[in-house]
């Protein structure tokens, strides 16, 4: 395949999309730009991304709320095979304390995406969604056809609204298809250290925080709820490493360009398709560091499902993909991330 395809990656200065990036460039054939505002990352990922890689990718700094920058930037790239769409907010309770910010940014950056992929001609989208789509369930694990509940937030809302667009649009092109990925809860670090979460104000996901606590950066771990109908009181999750998330990507690109597909829109779960508690996965912390963590149990916090765990079966058997890694495993990569920066916070 020619060397001028292009694959654009939006948000890819961010966690998950800075590892697809890494990922991507293993393939031969692409050429993989990589647009993102830096609202939450830096554009030193990209440094990171050659150091671990030894290849440097394009870039364009914009918000792709801004159609207008988004058409011109798009059309320097004559032969863009996909777009892999990340870019949005992604806070929880942000989007309970500020709605409004949340539907703008993450519904109006979607709409402009799909706009130019109609504009160009661009036949491969793959959506990027969340578990959080199915809201509390009566039945675990969740599979791809289990109803959606009531969204428990507005960010988990965008992820809903954002799937009927992606949905409706793709069923109204003709050449073109598209993939809508359910991440569950993705954690940990690049494998050599170089790469990880790196949030840029005070963290809302549950690995940085305990890792950052580890450090010494916060003094203090609150898990919210501890009274939850589970096996210990805390919130069930399926945590998955990111290099796991990060090459489903990757496959799933190549099954829409490859034709593989057998519906113009293919939902898949991402998830281990198991349930960790909040306390289980605080105590793999412990073990893989060494550490012991100073936590609380404190209230509930709002917009939280109480459990969530993935069936990943449509996923292994369609895309070919099955996660590598374990709780463990994932625990000691995201320290292992944390330790780097502490060693080098300037670069990271």
């Amino acid at each position: 395949m020619p060397a001028t395809n292009t694959i654009i990656i939006t948000g890819g200065a961010g966690y998950i999309g800075s590892h697809t990036i890494i990922e991507f460039l293993s393939v031969e054939g692409y050429e993989i730009v990589s647009i993102d505002n830096f609202s939450n990352s830096t554009e030193n990922t990209y440094k990171r991304i050659q150091e671990i890689t030894g290849k440097q990718i394009k870039q364009h700094q914009l918000d792709i709320c801004n159609l207008d920058l988004l058409r011109q930037t798009l059309k320097q790239y004559p032969n863009i095979s996909g777009v892999i769409h990340f870019a949005a907010y992604k806070s929880v309770p942000e989007s309970v304390a500020q709605p409004l910010l949340y539907y703008h940014n993450n519904i109006t950056s979607l709409t402009n995406m799909l706009q130019l992929c109609q504009e160009l001609k661009i036949p491969n989208f793959i959506f990027s969604s969340s578990c959080s789509v199915y809201g509390n369930v009566d039945h675990l694990p969740v599979t791809e056809s289990t109803p959606f509940g009531h969204a428990e937030s507005p960010y988990a809302h965008t992820k809903q609204i954002g799937e009927d667009i992606v949905r409706n649009f793709t069923k109204s092109q003709d050449g073109f298809q598209s993939v809508l990925l359910r991440y569950f809860n993705p954690v940990g670090g690049h494998e050599t250290g170089l790469n990880g979460e790196l949030p840029r104000n005070r963290p809302n996901n549950l690995v940085p925080f305990i890792t950052q606590t580890a450090a010494g950066i916060f003094p203090k771990l609150t898990v919210f709820g501890g009274d939850y109908d589970t096996r210990d009181g805390s919130c069930i999750r399926d945590y998955i490493h990111v290099s796991d998330i990060a090459e489903a990507h990757v496959k799933a690109m190549m099954y829409l360009i490859h034709g593989k597909n057998k519906s113009k829109t293919t939902v898949f779960n991402l998830g281990t398709g198991n349930g960790v508690t909040v306390l289980e996965a605080i105590h793999s912390f412990e073990k893989v560091s060494g550490l012991k963590l100073n936590y609380e149990i404190g209230p509930r916090r709002e917009g939280d499902v109480i459990a969530i765990y993935a069936n990943n079966n449509l996923a292994t058997a369609e895309l070919n993909w099955k996660p590598k890694h374990n709780l463990d495993s994932m625990m000691l990569s995201a320290w292992k991330w944390q330790q780097h920066l502490a060693k080098e916070p300037l670069q990271c």
